[in-house]
Parts: C-alpha cells; structure tokens; sequence
C-alpha cells in the first residue's frame, strides 16, 4: 500500500461519467427505496421470530446470531440514508436514520458528518476520520479488530463524550451542527435507559435475545465487511484506487443494500443503492481494485502486512 500523505481532496475522474449520465444515475425511487427497506424489515421479523420460537437451547445462539448479521446490516440503509438517497424525500430518510442508528447504537447526526469527513479525505491518513484509528497492519491486530470489540470501544466512548458536549477534535462536525449531534446523542441515551428501565420492570431479557445479544454476536461480520472497503488500497485521492469493489453473492448485495459497489459509490455518492449494479456495468473496467469475493479481498489484505512484530 502506497503510504505517503495524498494531496487534495478526493474527487472523481473529470472523463469517468458526464454530467447527463450521472443525473441519469442519480435518480432516487420511493418506491425502490420502499421495496429495500420493507423487505430489510420482514427478514428482521422472520429472524427475530426465529429467535424467540427457537425450540431448544442449544438452537437460541444461532439464531441469535443469523438474527444479528441481519441487524448489524441495518449500517447499510444508516449509511445510505446519510446521503439522504434511500427515499426522494428527505423526512423519511432522517427517520430510517433515527430508526437504524438508535438500533446499531450510532448517533446519526454525528454518523453523517463524519462519514462525509471520509468520503471528502477517502484514505488520507491525516484527514480521513476513518484512519484516525490504524487499520490493521499485522495479523494480530487484524484478528482484534475483528473481534469488534475496539469498535465497540470507540462507539461508547463517542456516546459518551457526545453526551457530556466534548465535540473536542471532531474536525470533520461543522460549527453549525455540534449542537445537533451533543442533542441527537442524548435523546438516543435517554430511549436506552427507557428500554432498560423497562426490561427491568418488566422482568424481560428480549432487548438482549433480539437486540444487543445479536448485535454483540455479528460485529464481527461488519467489521470484515466494512474491512474489505478501503484496506490494502492506494492512499490517494484517485477514487479509481483508493477504495475496493468486491463482487458478492445476490444475499450479500442486498442485505448490504449493494454497498459492496463500493468504489463506484465512492466515486459518485449522489447514485442510489438501486442504481449501483448499472453503474458498476458502466464504470467497472476503469476500477484498479475489483475483488472477486470477501475471501479474495481479505486474502488481498493480509498480503500487505508486515513481518516485524507488532504490539497489541
């Protein structure tokens, strides 16, 4: 991997796609939008069933986690409704935010911003909020990360400073929205202690059987996900090489929402999920880094760690 510091912001290239073309691409479907997010909800239903039928012991777990990987994947419409193109309007696309980020545990308004931080400084490695943790570089710290339990970490810690007001360092949150997010993560803290409060009283272990349980159990599954995106890549702003498209399954793509189109989103964030398969038929030989599977791409990974021992 390339590691000198990229100049400029990431952009794509001039020649890739033209202006009527990307308008084209960029139309977004309530009714496509619709579609994804019901059907999203019915395999959460039918997997949450599945956990509270199960008819031994023994059966909880794992459903428990297939329950989970379909939970977990909920940071596929948090994401894309950070773009605010799941739905045309842009109400129903801050509720789905709400709905998702309260159930993965990530303020969205904070989530947008900085999300919009990475994709304006994709894979610098001094603007690039994403970097601001190393991704890992050895085969020890790439099987703790994907343990998730330093996401898990990170994530509390980002509560809890949002919560006190400490916005302190979080160059890529605007002045304009420091307020939002200090709020929006209060009101998230506050529903958490009305369902515990209410497990207690009620005498119920459901939040942990269909809520925090499965997510605790699938984080490792979104970590090697989300791995695949950008790690291993060339940190420039060329958006061609800098991010990593993986051809997955039908099942993937759309518990993903099509995100594994990574590099094609990357380069045009304004397309919608629905559109990402076109766009990949239309841009994909221009791509330095299409990988054939997750298995592919995490082989590609653990090709650029070093051999010089490496602390925890």
């Amino acid at each position: 991997m390339d590691g000198s510091r990229p100049a400029g912001r990431a952009r794509p290239p001039a020649d890739l796609l033209g202006p009527a073309e990307l308008k084209a691409f960029g139309r977004r479907s309530d009714r496509a939008g619709w579609i994804q997010t019901l059907a999203h909800a019915g395999a959460l239903t039918a997997t949450g069933a599945a956990v509270v039928l199960a008819p031994q012991w023994w059966l909880l777990l794992p459903a428990m986690a297939v329950h989970g990987v379909v939970l977990i994947a909920l940071f596929a419409p948090l994401h894309e409704t950070a773009h605010r193109t799941v739905f045309a309007g842009r109400r129903p696309n801050l509720v789905l935010a709400q709905i998702c980020g309260f159930l993965l545990l990530i303020p969205p308004v904070w989530f947008r911003h900085f999300h919009m931080g990475h994709h304006r400084h994709t894979q610098d490695p001094v603007r690039d909020p994403e970097l601001a943790r190393p991704k890992p570089t050895s085969m020890r710290r790439y099987l703790w990360h994907l343990t998730g339990l330093p996401t898990w970490r990170s994530l509390l810690v980002t509560i809890a400073r949002l919560v006190r007001g400490d916005t302190a360092g979080m160059d890529y949150l605007p002045d304009h929205a420091r307020a939002d997010a200090v709020a929006d993560a209060r009101r998230h803290l506050a529903g958490y202690a009305a369902v515990a409060a209410g497990a207690v009283v009620l005498q119920v272990w459901l939040p942990v059987l269909l809520w925090l349980g499965p997510l605790v159990l699938a984080q490792p599954v979104l970590r090697a996900y989300l791995l695949a995106e950008h790690t291993g890549c060339a940190t420039t702003p060329d958006l061609t090489r800098n991010t990593r498209t993986t051809l997955a399954g039908w099942l993937v793509r759309r518990l993903a929402w099509n995100m594994p189109y990574h590099a094609e989103h990357h380069l045009y964030p304004s397309v919608p999920f629905f559109r990402l398969p076109d766009l990949h038929r239309r841009i994909g030989p221009a791509l330095g880094h299409v990988t054939p599977g997750y298995t592919a791409a995490h082989r590609e990974i653990r090709a650029t760690f070093g051999t010089a021992h490496d602390a925890a």
